[in-house]
This record gives structure tokens, C-alpha cells and sequence, in this order.
């Protein structure tokens, strides 16, 4: 059955980096456009990265310049690379792709 785990969340100060992965199976990853989601205690989940079967990436304006999503097709591994990160960066980071949802990472960033 389709697999995504989530890894690498963590606590950070504003300004640090931090990257997330996700580790799938289950399905021929490389054949599938990933997204990444996030979801804030008492908001919407908000779409902030998406990456093409092909490579072709679109980002969120709120993280476009800092975030940046990429794929490991050999290791059928998504990541997603956060810089300068802000406060309202905090959420629980969902990694998202043919139907299926992972179980999320959470991420903090103290001010």
C-alpha cells in the first residue's frame, strides 16, 4: 500500500534552516507529482510546495525564495529545504502525492 513518512522537523530559531523529507513506498514514486502541506493549530491547510513527475516546481508566495522542494527519484525521497525561517513558518509539515497523506512533521520556530 501507498507509504509517506515524514522525517526531519524539529525546533529552529527565526533566520535558521531546516530540511524535511519524506520517505515513500508503496507506489512508483517517480511517475507522481509530491506536494508539501502545511497545517498551523486552528488554520487551513495551506499547499506551499509542489514538484512535477518531471521536476517542474511551484511554490506558495508566502515561502517563494526560501523554501525549495525538491525529489530523489532513486530513493524515492522528497525534501523540502526551509531558509530564513519565521515564525509563522511554524506548522505541521504533510508530505502529499498519488491520493495519499503522510502523517506530517512538525516544525517550530521560536522568535
Amino acid at each position: 500500500q501507498v507509504q509517506l513518512v515524514e522525517s526531519g522537523g524539529g525546533l529552529v530559531q527565526a533566520g535558521g534552516s531546516l530540511r524535511v523529507s519524506c520517505a515513500a513506498s508503496g507506489f512508483t514514486f517517480s511517475s507522481y507529482a509530491m506536494s508539501w502541506y502545511r497545517q498551523a493549530p486552528g488554520k487551513e491547510r495551506e499547499l506551499v510546495a509542489k514538484i512535477s513527475s518531471v521536476g517542474v516546481t511551484s511554490y506558495a508566495d508566502s515561502v517563494k525564495g526560501r523554501f525549495f522542494i525538491s525529489r530523489d527519484n532513486a530513493k524515492n525521497t522528497l525534501h523540502l529545504q526551509m531558509n530564513s525561517l519565521k515564525p509563522e513558518d511554524t506548522a505541521m509539515y504533510l508530505c502529499a502525492g498519488r491520493g495519499s497523506w503522510g502523517q506530517g512533521t512538525q516544525v517550530t520556530v521560536s522568535s
